[in-house]
């Protein structure tokens, strides 16, 4: 079976909706190109690719997509040493430790994730009124490569739309490799040492 992706650009929704030659994350970024302002020229590339990535996650929808699993990623400079670091937020099954017995349930009808159409949401005000909700979480952190990054413009008038999105395409392939076994085993629903 193959894995899954964690990580995808929908580059054909993407030149599709996009005008003027150019496709919407090249536009919007064009548009809120004074997001860059402080980074121009800087000798690292992280800064101006934790700000690409923004701009691309922050279209609706994204320009970035991801596994129903993950509910949000960030990829931001550390304040330590200046490398990329991401954040990623992932939906996940209970803990072995609460499946192993009900007895901590008491009876009070307690719920997982709901899902609609497959998609991991937040239970409603009305859901919350009718029984106690579970959802849990797994919060990756972790350093990302900075190889294939782009280096960063030099300023506005250089290439920025390109070198915006080869470092989106480079954040996306590096958050796909890094959680898609993870996700694949997540969906599994079988513990590892089975």
């Amino acid at each position: 079976m193959p894995e899954p992706r964690a990580f995808w650009l929908d580059e054909q929704f993407d030149r599709e909706h996009g005008s003027d030659g150019r496709g919407r994350y090249e536009a919007e970024v064009l548009r809120r190109i004074g997001e860059f302002d402080e980074i121009w020229g800087d000798f690292a590339p992280v800064a101006f690719a934790a700000t690409a990535w923004r701009v691309a996650t922050e279209l609706s929808p994204g320009f970035v997509r991801w596994h129903r699993r993950i509910i949000s990623a960030t990829c931001a400079r550390s304040p330590w040493d200046g490398s990329m670091i991401c954040a990623v937020t992932v939906a996940s099954r209970w803990p072995a430790e609460l499946t192993w017995t009900k007895q901590w349930q008491r009876d009070r009808g307690w719920r997982d994730w709901p899902q609609l159409f497959g998609q991991f949401t937040t239970p409603t005000d009305q859901d919350q009124t009718r029984s106690p909700h579970l959802r849990a979480l797994l919060q990756v952190e972790a350093p990302l490569p900075l190889d294939g990054l782009p280096p960063t413009p030099a300023g506005p008038d250089d290439d920025v739309t390109t070198a915006a999105r080869r470092a989106v395409v480079v954040l996306t392939r590096e958050l796909n490799e890094l959680l898609a076994p993870m996700i694949g085993q997540l969906d599994t629903e079988v513990p590892a040492d089975s």
